[in-house]
């Protein structure tokens, strides 16, 4: 019998989290990735992410330097893109409250003079878990919670607009969790989209997901289903597969090649379309110090 646990919740996006990323973590198509991770002496890190799309051929990247005192809870994080994109964020975790954490998180486009700013506040504790988004250049502001007890969740969102005065957006999801397996149902887009998700630990080696999506307002009134699996080869490797009702095969495997080096190759095939260049090839490596 599966024992719920009781842990510090996740957020309200990360309800569902265990199947989401089974289903798409690791499947590296459509192109070539890079990553390299170091750590200076004095705990300053970097990381270079480098990725070049196999059908343009274009070449997008990102240097991130990120300084952080763990022992005061300030962190300071920049990014400076290939697109001359300046990204900045600061963290402030249980400095003015225990369970509390305040993000300012800015961004620059010289080229256009296109400056954003954002304030998050998270709060967290055993069985709350809530987050405040204000956008302010856009007077947007965004509220989700999440509360929980025994492995159950009940989470909601709202985005407001202060301009408009009206509610923009708001979703709903509900979950429950255990050590062996979780489901979550969400309904986003105004309650117009539903989305059910299960993962399942068979064993320790193997995984298993799930997903079923509905939208009430599309064209075609179906469902769009997908389910995939991780099956662990031994310490340093393991493979992925996932398909969907449309046709679609993914498959992945990642190797660790040596402490701080990893290999990850993905493919996607659209079995509908074997006749076509309709396939998708990639490989991410990872490099960390």
């Amino acid at each position: 019998m599966s024992i719920p646990v009781q842990l510090v919740l996740v957020a309200f996006n990360d309800i569902g989290k265990p199947a989401k990323d089974l289903l798409t973590k690791d499947y590296p198509v459509g192109g070539v990735k890079l990553e390299v991770k170091t750590t200076a002496p004095n705990g300053v890190t970097f990381k270079v992410n480098g990725n070049r799309d196999n059908k343009t051929g274009i070449i997008v990247g990102d240097l991130e330097t990120k300084w952080a005192d763990k022992k005061n809870g300030v962190s300071v994080t920049e990014v400076w893109t290939t697109s001359n994109h300046l990204n900045g964020k600061i963290e402030l975790e249980n400095n003015l409250a225990k369970g509390l954490k305040v993000e300012v998180i800015t961004s620059l486009l010289p080229s256009i003079n296109e400056k954003g700013a954002k304030v998050n506040a998270t709060y967290r504790q055993p069985n709350i878990h809530t987050v405040a988004t204000l956008d302010v250049f856009k007077s947007n502001l965004i509220l989700n919670s999440v509360l929980g007890r025994d492995g159950f969740l009940v989470g909601g969102e709202v985005a407001y607009g202060a301009k408009e005065s009206k509610i923009n957006r708001y979703n709903g999801a509900i979950g429950y969790s255990t050590r062996e397996y979780a489901i979550a149902v969400h309904a986003s887009n105004n309650m117009s989209q539903y989305t059910a998700s299960y993962y399942h630990r068979v064993n320790p080696d193997l995984e298993a997901s799930g997903k079923a999506i509905w939208n009430n307002k599309a064209s075609i009134n179906g469902v769009a289903l997908e389910v995939g699996a991780k099956l662990r080869l031994d310490d340093t490797s393991f493979v992925k597969g996932k398909i969907t009702n449309s046709g679609v095969v993914g498959a992945s495997f990642t190797q660790l090649v040596r402490p701080g080096v990893k290999v990850n190759i993905g493919a996607a095939v659209d079995t509908n379309r074997l006749n076509e260049n309709a396939h998708k090839l990639g490989i991410a490596l990872t490099f960390e110090n």
